[in-house]
């Protein structure tokens, strides 16, 4: 006798992408003809099951597509294949800051090995330090960081979060059912286990030698009390380990946040020095003859801030240090500005230079 099929069935981790993608604004189509591409009108094409390799799905497919369009920003689902040229190397260095985000953003939830990438960069990966975040010179650094800062506006949340979230539910409860036969390759779920946060509720850092007396967002608290921590606004341990946002001891030429997009005006008063050693640098913004007098801007940056060009070493670009030609005159504003303070994260934030 013969039944009726009302329902189909679809892996579970399939239900839960295939709706991440459809709330962040992506219909999923599967086709042999493509391994992944996006044609700029919402429609995100995979390759079809037989088409990927034996360690890959249809999940870490689209999150992956989804870390691309968090390192091209919003402006990239109106264009095909996010903007990117995948024919020549010129967009390799985006691709590696896709893999880092991709990187820290599974291992919130343990899912590095789950989700790792089954392509050609998959050497890339494989290769990438216990903080793949470390090296801020390198450009992909820090679009990946801008990436890491989009994850929780729209379109991206709370979709692409709860379907992290979902999937290392999954993966914990199917974990324990594991059995490896000999001569076959284990599950990608063998030993999964979701990493503990950090004591300040923040995500977990590496296990590597850091701490939080180490970091440079620690900072002293008078009257003997225990330090804080700027990142997460809460007493911290000196002993306990580093957390995700952990950095060493900030290097200002790596950086130049607070004289480049972070801030869109630097005041002049008429005692500071640069307003007669160096007059080519200042301009009067004060309308009918009061004066206030600022820094001259190029741009988005302060005028007297040199370096920041991309460099190419192989599929590398790497930032040149950024330097001050009037540091010595610098008005008292910039005297002020103190490395390490809430400002210095604000700016380093608004750059992708910190989490």
């Amino acid at each position: 006798m013969s039944r009726q099929v009302t329902h189909r069935y679809v892996d579970p981790l399939t239900e839960v992408w295939l709706g991440a993608a459809a709330d962040v604004g992506l219909r999923v189509a599967r086709s042999a003809a493509a391994y992944a591409a996006t044609d700029g009108a919402g429609t995100l094409t995979i390759g079809s099951d037989d088409t990927l390799d034996a360690d890959d799905s249809l999940a870490q497919m689209i999150f992956h597509e989804l870390c691309h369009a968090l390192v091209q920003g919003e402006a990239s689902f109106a264009a095909s294949d996010w903007g990117l040229d995948n024919v020549g190397d010129d967009d390799v260095w985006r691709e590696h800051a896709t893999l880092r985000l991709q990187r820290v953003l599974a291992g919130r939830y343990g899912l590095e090995a789950f989700f790792a990438p089954t392509t050609d960069f998959r050497a890339f990966w494989d290769a990438l330090p216990a903080d793949p975040l470390a090296d801020r010179r390198d450009a992909s650094v820090s679009h990946a960081i801008a990436g890491l800062h989009r994850v929780g506006r729209p379109p991206w949340a709370p979709a692409l979060e709860d379907a992290l979230a979902a999937t290392a539910a999954i993966v914990a409860a199917a974990a324990p059912f594991v059995r490896t036969a000999a001569g076959v390759a284990p599950s990608l779920a063998a030993g999964f286990r979701v990493p503990a946060p950090h004591p300040t509720g923040l995500p977990a850092g590496p296990a590597i030698d850091r701490r939080c007396g180490d970091c440079a967002w620690r900072h002293a608290t008078a009257g003997g009390r225990r330090p804080r921590c700027r990142q997460a606004g809460r007493a911290v341990d000196d002993a306990w380990p580093g957390c995700e946002r952990w950095e060493p001891t900030l290097d200002c030429q790596a950086c130049g946040a607070c004289c480049r997009e972070a801030y869109g005006a630097v005041a002049v008063s008429a005692r500071d020095l640069v307003r007669t050693r160096r007059p080519d640098f200042v301009v009067d913004r004060g309308p009918g003859g009061a004066h206030r007098f600022e820094l001259r801007r190029a741009g988005e940056r302060c005028a007297a801030l040199t370096g920041g060009e991309l460099e190419a070493h192989g599929e590398r670009r790497a930032v040149t240090p950024y330097a001050c030609v009037i540091y010595d005159d610098r008005p008292r504003t910039c005297r002020d500005f103190t490395t390490g303070s809430a400002h210095c994260l604000t700016a380093r934030r608004r750059v992708g230079l910190s989490l």
